[in-house]
């Protein structure tokens, strides 16, 4: 573990950038960028043209460390270069940004109000590869659509194994149940989840770190706690459907909450803009959630 990395994390100031659409998301993604499924005819192309998405947001010099904390990559990301540099090495080398990895395989069908993680077969040779490209953590992603005892507990366990399995390779897991934002009982949802959550820090070895990227809470500062707890390195959020003006507004109430946006990120951004024009908008996007981010 890169202990200069673990120290920033903690305690500097800025957001995680996650750049980790993957499988079933990489076209919408694309076309969202301006980029339709007409324009490539496999997945080899697609990943090709999402890595060239993701180099101009990466070498854009808006993105910048004065901002951002650190990048999570999807899994062909990592393994792709930038300037001849792993991506990994290019973000650290030459951005002074912590790279991330997305390491889940999707969601499971609903059961009990929650959608757990799909079984990671590989998930021992992916961290070793993780370890070697000089990642410095992962993320996993399960999603909680109802205030169900059962399945919220399920999650979080499920997590926390997983998260314990990557702490153990060296790497920071950033655990990740998400509570979907348009849950009629969101809030319930967010009640249970925390005390499940602070159950399992309880549970941990001293000496075990982990993250928490969570959904932007109903109550502000709901989860202030959580991010004393010594377990904890930081405590992130999603944007989880919200417009980036929606989520930078209800991030910005919640002191000590930092962001770690996809869309509201990447909102605005085009392959037909022009370098200055892409550039300027990536730049504003960038400052307006950084100032929501160190409140």
């Amino acid at each position: 573990m890169n202990n200069e990395q673990l120290n920033l994390m903690h305690s500097g100031k800025g957001f995680i950038a996650a750049l980790d659409q993957s499988g079933g998301s990489t076209p919408k993604a694309l076309s969202q960028y301006g980029v339709q499924e007409n324009q490539y005819t496999n997945e080899e192309e697609m990943y090709t043209l999402v890595h060239e998405m993701r180099t101009r947001i990466i070498k854009s010099p808006a993105f910048d460390n004065q901002y951002i904390l650190g990048a999570i990559l999807f899994e062909n990301t990592m393994d792709r270069k930038i300037d001849d540099q792993w991506t990994a090495d290019y973000l650290w080398e030459k951005k002074h940004i912590i790279p991330f990895l997305k390491v889940d395989k999707g969601l499971a069908e609903l059961a009990n109000g929650v959608q757990l993680m799909k079984p990671i077969s590989n998930l021992n040779e992916l961290l070793d590869r993780a370890v070697e490209r000089k990642i410095f953590g992962t993320k996993m992603r399960s999603v909680i659509k109802e205030a169900n005892l059962k399945g919220i507990q399920d999650v979080v366990k499920q997590q926390f194994e997983v998260g314990l399995q990557i702490f153990e390779k060296g790497l920071i897991p950033i655990i990740e149940p998400e509570v979907d934002i348009y849950s009629a009982d969101k809030e319930k949802s967010e009640q249970i989840l925390k005390d499940e959550i602070k159950k399992q820090l309880d549970a941990l070895d001293k000496d075990v770190k982990v993250m928490l990227k969570l959904s932007i809470p109903t109550v502000n500062d709901f989860y202030h706690d959580l991010m004393s707890d010594p377990h904890v390195v930081r405590v992130v959020a999603l944007s989880g459907g919200y417009s980036r003006e929606d989520a930078n507004q209800k991030l910005s109430e919640n002191h000590g909450l930092i962001a770690s946006f996809s869309r509201a990120l990447s909102e605005g951004l085009s392959a037909g803009q022009t370098d200055d024009e892409f550039n300027a908008q990536l730049d504003n996007s960038i400052k307006e959630i950084y100032e929501a981010s160190v409140n």
